[in-house]
C-alpha cells in the first residue's frame, strides 16, 4: 500500500535575540505562517469529504450551440497556440485545453499550482478558434472546461507535440517517441463487463508548474461517481518510453462494488486469428493484439485479443501480480496497409504495482464490435476483497508506453496465432467433429540458440476441457523460432481454456499461450 507523505509547517517566532530576555521573547509579535502549501494531501481531503456527501450526478446545462455539436463541429473548435499555458520562458511544457460539447458535457475545474498555491483557469472565449461552430451569442463565464492535453518536445528539440490528453469520464492517453494514440488509460473501472458498470469522472484537475528545463510534471485528480470518490497524483516523464508514476486513494461509498483497478481500454476488431469480418482490404485492425502478465510465480501470460460474437469476460488468477498490459505486438505495417491510422505505431502500456496488490485477479472483457471505431476490450486488476465503505484503499503503479514489448518478458514470446477448420487439418483419417487447428509461432529469447538441434525443444499443450488430439513443433526461422501446432477436440456446447508453452527439459523457453474456445 502507498505511504501518504503528510506535508510540515513550519512557524517561528520574531525574537530579539539569542540572549534577549524571556519576557521579550514572550512579548515579542509572531512571525505571519506561511501559506499551505497544496498538495496531495489536500486531494485526499478533499475526497474523503466528498465521499461523506451525496453523490450529485447534475450536468449544468450547456448552452445549445454547445449541446448540439456533433463530433466534426466539435473537434473544429480549437485552442489558440499562443495562449497555451506554461509558457514560461524555460518551461519545457504547454498546456492547452479542451472546449465542451458533442459527447464532453461535463464541465470540470482546471487550477494551475504555482509555488503551491492553486488557481483556477477561468474560462473565456478568446482561447479558442471556433472555426464553423462559433456560437451567436457569448458563451457563460463560467463554462468551464472539458479536459486538458499537455505538449512537450517529445520527437524534436524544436517541436512541441502532444503527449498526453485527459478527456471524458476519467479517461487519458499518453505518448511516448514515435509513437501514435490507439488505446486508452482510464483511473478506475467500476463494474465492467457487467450491466452495472459506472464511469467516475473527474471533477477537478491542479497542474503543477514545472521548473525551468523540468522533464517531469506532476497533475492531481479528484474523482467521482456513485460507488467512490478518489484522489489521484499523476507523475508523467516524457521520453522515448514514456511512463507515469501514479498514486491514489479512493474512498468507496457503496459496498460489494466490483472495482477494476489500473484499467485499460483498446480495440480489437481483425487479427491474424479472428476473421469474421473479412472484406475489408486491409488485414488488420486493431489497437491492441494481446493481453500480458506477469505472475508473481515469474511465469508470463499472453493472451491473444479476440472479436467475440458475444459478451466475454476472461479472469486470470494474479495475486501480488507483477504487472500486466494490454500489448500491440504485429509491428509490420504490410499487415495492417493503412496510410492514415499507423496501426503499427500504436503504443502498447504495461502495469507495474507499486508494493503488493494483495489477492486477486486480471479481468479481461471483450465486446463484440462491426466497426473499428469502438473501444471493445478493457483489461484490468479485481482486488479479492471487497473495498469497505468509508474506509480509505492506497494503491500505487507504473504505467509505460512502449513500442518495444519485447523487453518485458525474457523469455520466447508468442509472434502469431492462427486457427482452422478440421477439414484443413491434413490428417490421414477424418478427425472427429469439433476438432480445431490451433497454430502458434514463438521467438525470440532463447529459441534461436536450438535452430540446430530442435529436437531438444517440446510443445507443453493443455486444456481444461475435451482433449488434445495431437500436437506437434517445427523450426519457423522466418520468426527467429519455431511454430507449434495443437488439435483440439471438443463437444458441441463446451468451452475450454488452451494453454501451450515451449521447455526443453524442465525449463519454460517461452511465456504461456493461453486462449478461450467454444464449440456451438
Amino acid at each position: 500500500m502507498m505511504t501518504l507523505t503528510r506535508r510540515t509547517l513550519v512557524h517561528g517566532l520574531l525574537v530579539g535575540g539569542a540572549l534577549a530576555p524571556r519576557l521579550a521573547r514572550a512579548e515579542a509579535p509572531a512571525a505571519a505562517a506561511s501559506p499551505a502549501q497544496f498538495d496531495f494531501d489536500d486531494v485526499v481531503r478533499r475526497a474523503r469529504d466528498l465521499a461523506s456527501a451525496p453523490f450529485d450526478a447534475a450536468v449544468p446545462t450547456l448552452p445549445d450551440a454547445f449541446a448540439k455539436l456533433d463530433f466534426d463541429a466539435w473537434r473544429d473548435i480549437r485552442f489558440k497556440p499562443d495562449k497555451a499555458f506554461l509558457n514560461q520562458p524555460g518551461s519545457q511544457f504547454r498546456l492547452q485545453l479542451f472546449h465542451l460539447g458533442h459527447l464532453y458535457k461535463r464541465p470540470v475545474t482546471i487550477n494551475l499550482l504555482r509555488d503551491g498555491v492553486p488557481t483556477p483557469i477561468p474560462f473565456t472565449t478568446g482561447l479558442f478558434d471556433y472555426g464553423r461552430a462559433k456560437p451567436d451569442k457569448p458563451a457563460p463565464v463560467n463554462l468551464g472546461f472539458a479536459g486538458f492535453r499537455l505538449h512537450y518536445p517529445l520527437n524534436s528539440p524544436k517541436v512541441f507535440d502532444e503527449v498526453v490528453a485527459f478527456l471524458g469520464a476519467s479517461y487519458f492517453r499518453f505518448l511516448g517517441r514515435g509513437q501514435h494514440y490507439g488505446l486508452s488509460a482510464r483511473a478506475l473501472a467500476v463494474g465492467s463487463g457487467t450491466d452495472d458498470e459506472e464511469f467516475p469522472f473527474f471533477r477537478e484537475f491542479w497542474i503543477e508548474t514545472p521548473a525551468d528545463g523540468a522533464t517531469r510534471i506532476a497533475i492531481f485528480g479528484l474523482l467521482d461517481g456513485p460507488s467512490t470518490t478518489g484522489a489521484f497524483r499523476f507523475d508523467l516523464y516524457p521520453g522515448v518510453e514514456s511512463a507515469m508514476e501514479i498514486s491514489t486513494t479512493l474512498f468507496p461509498r457503496k459496498a460489494g462494488v466490483r472495482f477494476g483497478l489500473a484499467p485499460l481500454t483498446s480495440m480489437f476488431f481483425l487479427g491474424e486469428n479472428d476473421h469474421r469480418f473479412n472484406e475489408d482490404f486491409r488485414p488488420e485492425l486493431h489497437d491492441s493484439d494481446g493481453l500480458l502478465i506477469h505472475a508473481t510465480t515469474g511465469e508470463w501470460m499472453w493472451r491473444p485479443l479476440r472479436n467475440p460474437t458475444r459478451p466475454s469476460t476472461s479472469s486470470f488468477l494474479a495475486n501480488d501480480v507483477k504487472g500486466f498490459g494490454l500489448m500491440q505486438r504485429d509491428r509490420a505495417f504490410d499487415h495492417y496497409q493503412d496510410l492514415d491510422l499507423n496501426y503499427e505505431r500504436r503504443p502498447s502500456y504495461f502495469v507495474e504495482p507499486r508494493g503488493s496488490w494483495g489477492e486477486g485477479h486480471v479481468d479481461l472483457v471483450e465486446l463484440p464490435t462491426e466497426h473499428e471505431a469502438n473501444d471493445n476490450v478493457v483489461a484490468f486488476f479485481s482486488p479479492a476483497a471487497s473495498l469497505e465503505p468509508n474506509k480509505p484503499f492506497a494503491y500505487a503503479y507504473r504505467l509505460g508506453a512502449t513500442l518495444d514489448p519485447a523487453r518485458l518478458s525474457p523469455n520466447g514470446r508468442v509472434l502469431n496465432t492462427y486457427q482452422t477448420t478440421a477439414a484443413a487439418l491434413g490428417a490421414t483419417e477424418a478427425p472427429a467433429p469439433g476438432t480445431r487447428r490451433f497454430i502458434i509461432d514463438f521467438g525470440g529469447g532463447e529459441l534461436p540458440f536450438y535452430a540446430d538441434d530442435p529436437q531438444l525443444v517440446e510443445v507443453v499443450p493443455s486444456t481444461s476441457q475435451g482433449k488434445i488430439v495431437r500436437s506437434f513443433l517445427v523450426p519457423n526461422s522466418h520468426v527467429n523460432g519455431f511454430r507449434a501446432a495443437i488439435d483440439v477436440q471438443l463437444d458441441p456446447g463446451q468451452s475450454t481454456d488452451l494453454r501451450a508453452f515451449l521447455r526443453r527439459g524442465s525449463q519454460a523457453l517461452t511465456e504461456t499461450w493461453t486462449y478461450p474456445w467454444r464449440v456451438d
